[in-house]
């Protein structure tokens, strides 16, 4: 079973998108996925119940109480996606650093953003795991404009920082509505669609090393 943490100490970073559009990429797959949904407002629940439908399903775990959840992981799951709290630490998500294979870390192109995730990487620096290599940490650039200055210049801050920046996904309503419907981009195929599905082809290579 691989176990992907999508995990950011700054709300609002479009942290519940990516791990629903990860879960539902794996269900689409045919892997048998799980979501646990670690944060208090459980907005990836409520996703994964309006899919419930679909043979794409996906499994929601509350994981609110960091503990417990793991009890109702069927055994056959083959694909684990956890949706961390927003405000977390390192500290406080130990429980899913010591399980997770690989960490994504949202991060919008604007200088608060940036500013206030980098006590986080320091945070998840400090954890054994991450420390000896062990646990993988990649940079997500999300709701980037490319054509713009300020998007541009956050990237190439980004390319500067000791985790590798694996995708860069364009700002675009189309993630609000997915969402709001239990789906995900992966689940249409119009060429619109497609060009959205191609920024997310690197931080699908990555996580599959």
């Amino acid at each position: 079973m691989k176990t992907v943490l999508v995990a950011s100490s700054k709300g609002g970073v479009g942290k519940t998108t990516i791990a629903t559009h990860l879960a539902a990429q794996s269900a689409l797959e045919g892997l048998q996925t799980a979501l646990v949904d670690a944060d208090p407002q459980n907005s990836s629940t409520r996703w994964a119940q309006r899919r419930a439908a679909l043979e794409s399903a996906v499994l929601p775990l509350d994981g609110t109480r960091r503990k417990g959840w793991n009890r109702q992981l069927p055994a056959d799951t083959q694909r684990l996606v956890i949706d961390a709290p927003a405000g977390a630490m390192a500290e406080e998500l130990e429980v899913f650093l010591d399980l997770a294979d690989a960490v994504i870390v949202p991060i919008q192109p604007s200088t608060l953003d940036i500013e206030a995730t980098v006590p986080f990487l320091d945070s998840l620096a400090r954890h054994p795991r991450v420390r000896k290599g062990a646990l993988r940490v990649g940079l997500l650039g999300n709701k980037l404009k490319p054509w713009t200055h300020a998007s541009q210049q956050s990237v190439d801050l980004l390319r500067q920082w000791p985790y590798p920046l694996v995708a860069q996904l364009r700002d675009s309503q189309a993630y609000v509505v997915m969402t709001a419907l239990g789906k995900s981009l992966f689940d249409y195929h119009s060429a619109q669609v497609r060009e959205h599905q191609a920024d997310w082809a690197p931080l699908l290579r990555w996580l599959r090393k």
